[in-house]
């Protein structure tokens, strides 16, 4: 069979490939993939490198830092709710590695990323080459072998030919709801640059179709049999609600029933903040109405949950002890957590079902009554927060009032990291599906600016402000040096409490009194980190990488500068001192293992408010 081909380096095959990649969902078609984000070294410049100046139209973008160009990734592909996704490039050894903590932030947040590290010569010629991790008992394995357990899919290309399958692979992860995440294709250097015949139905363009799985009949029957029984039902609106565009059917489902809606970080926004239905964050950094609702629930309906510990309080949440589950998951493997029963199928058209087959189905009026009572009193109680005044240091519940009152309905707030993230779950009046943008499933510090740029690359019509503490600011800054070249303004809130805020109140909880959490000078008497602070200028580093900076002392001056920050045309930093003592009070526990043996007497009372909370916990098989 004659088979048309085109010669090709195996770099400049791979760049055409991801060219003609497309995605279509609800019958609508767009290109996969945006372009490709890399650094360059001796493991890529001559190969992926050569590729991407040959085919300019695949846009390339310069990044500071591997790790950092992943998150800008992750946070593209989360807007695009997971229907477009970036290359990422590095060269071989530290580069490649950077790039794992990405890797993992991805993949934990099934969110698509397509990861291309240089690897080492697979002819062996030149051994060891630069920057080779040398292992005496095989030359089977590089550096890149760490990409193993934190990508969905992994592949090593020692022949050009072995591009054709692996990246056919490749793209069905990529672009599969229940099996996204990091996918990794590992490019020895000489591999990347080395010529191959490759067929052109390879190289030309291919629509992969997103589909919207349905339910089993019999298992929809038996979830509305439970649901009709239940009386005291409430829902988790995890992130698939939102990747799923459910919003709308959900609404109308909660509208019509009465059942109240918790929402986990991934899932806030799946309903305006004054839906009446709508008792706001789930968890440990919940509400008191969507942790009483969830303690009382004779049935818990998870929609698009991975049921993290944060959401289920440890699992001590559900107190109820004929509690049941119901779980509506694309993936298998989450639908079948807490001993659920499980729809393994679309969000949105599962809840259509649902409100289909539950016909006349109500909560009681009294349990109506206690939702309604709960959702009127904790947006009274946001309105006090946002209205708190301190004469000496602003509070960051201030600041986030501010920021929200100032934004508009469309804007996106984005963080990942620190207290911000728990203080945002409780008081951020969501108005848009996309306006709240945490990163928590892995928590990474340091995503803020990189994945704030990357929400502004998908959606270049909202104003996106990252809030972002001093911790996670001195971890990574530097792409808002990316978002100044490339025009992608950004608004940063930079808050400094001159220390790490959320393990400070945590380490206090378990009795550890803040150790090792205040960026202070060390104290010759004490031989403790407990002198003055350290006498560290975010502002002056912000305006060093090239933003406009503005800096604030009181609410008044905050607020002002967000009015000249949204008309400001670049990335401007609006910088802020906050109180780190004063904190949104939390409403829950959360299991972190306490010393058994001590001499605080602290640590020892923590110790025992454990083995009480420990009681509460409970096993759903």
């Amino acid at each position: 069979m004659n088979v048309k081909t085109k010669r090709l380096t195996t770099a400049q095959a791979l760049i055409v490939f991801l060219m003609n990649q497309f995605v279509e969902k609800d019958g609508i078609e767009r290109p996969f993939f945006a372009g490709c984000f890399g650094i360059f070294g001796h493991g890529n410049a001559g190969g992926i490198g050569q590729a991407l100046s040959q085919y300019p139209s695949f846009r390339y973008y310069q990044s500071r830092n591997e790790q950092a160009m992943v998150h800008t990734a992750i946070a593209y592909a989360k807007v695009k709710n997971r229907l477009g996704a970036f290359a990422c490039t590095s060269s071989i050894g530290p580069g490649a590695t950077n790039m794992i903590t990405g890797a993992a932030t991805a993949t934990v947040n099934r969110l698509p990323v397509l990861l291309l590290p240089g690897d080492i010569f697979a002819n062996r010629s030149v051994d060891p080459v630069l920057q080779q991790l040398e292992n005496q008992y095989t030359n089977d394995i590089s550096v890149n072998d760490c990409f193993k357990p934190v990508s969905k899919y992994w592949d090593r290309i020692n022949r050009p030919e072995q591009l054709i399958a692996a990246m056919q692979k490749a793209m069905r992860i990529l672009i599969s709801p229940a099996e996204t995440g990091a996918v990794t294709i590992c490019m020895p250097q000489d591999v990347q640059a080395e010529a191959y015949d490759f067929p052109l139905n390879f190289l030309s363009k291919k629509i992969w179709h997103v589909a919207r799985a349905r339910a089993d009949k019999s298992s929809l029957e038996k979830a509305v049999s439970v649901i009709s029984a239940s009386k005291a039902p409430v829902i988790i609106a995890g992130g698939g609600v939102i990747y799923s565009d459910a919003s709308a059917a959900l609404k109308k489902l909660v509208n019509r029933t009465g059942i109240p809606v918790v929402e986990t970080y991934a899932g806030k926004g799946s309903l305006k903040y004054d839906e009446p239905q709508n008792l706001g964050a789930a968890g440990v950094t919940g509400t008191p109405g969507a942790i009483a609702m969830c303690e009382k629930a004779d049935l818990v309906i998870g929609i698009g949950t991975r049921y993290s510990d944060f959401t289920s309080i440890s699992q001590s949440a559900f107190q109820n002890p004929d509690v049941q589950f119901i779980n509506i998951n694309v993936s298998e493997f989450d639908s079948f957590k807490q001993g659920a029963l499980p729809l393994i199928a679309d969000a949105r058209e599962t809840i259509v079902d649902l409100d289909r087959f539950l016909k006349s189905y109500k909560v009681p009026n009294a349990y109506a009554s206690i939702i309604k009572k709960f959702n009127m009193g904790w947006d009274k109680q946001v309105g006090e927060i946002y209205g708190y005044r301190n004469a000496k240091l602003v509070s960051q519940g201030e600041v986030i009032g501010a920021v929200n009152d100032f934004s508009s309905e469309k804007d996106i707030v984005l963080c990942a990291a620190g207290s911000l993230p728990g203080d945002l779950h409780k008081l951020w009046r969501t108005r848009d599906v996309k306006g709240f943008h945490l990163e928590y499933g892995y928590s990474c510090m340091g995503y803020e600016i990189a994945g704030g740029l990357g929400a502004k690359m998908a959606d270049t019509s909202r104003e996106v402000y990252v809030m972002v503490g001093d911790g996670s600011y001195l971890m990574m800054a530097q792409e808002m040096i990316t978002s100044i070249q490339e025009g992608f303004k950004l608004n940063i809130i930079l808050i400094n409490n001159n220390g790490y805020a959320s393990i400070g109140g945590l380490s206090k909880a378990l009795g550890t009194k803040g150790f090792g959490t205040r960026y202070k000078y060390r104290n010759n008497k004490s031989g403790q980190l407990d002198g003055k602070n350290l006498p560290v200028d975010l502002a002056a580093n912000a305006e060093s990488l090239g933003a406009t900076v503005l800096r604030t002392r009181t609410i008044d001056e905050f607020k002002n500068a967000l009015i000249t920050a949204k008309k400001n045309t670049t990335t401007t930093v609006v910088y802020i001192e906050t109180d780190i003592e004063h904190r949104v009070g939390g409403y829950a526990w959360w299991e972190v293992p306490v010393a058994q043996v001590a001499t605080s007497a602290t640590v020892k009372a923590s110790l025992h408010k454990l083995k009480i909370n420990k009681k509460k916990q409970h096993r759903y098989l």
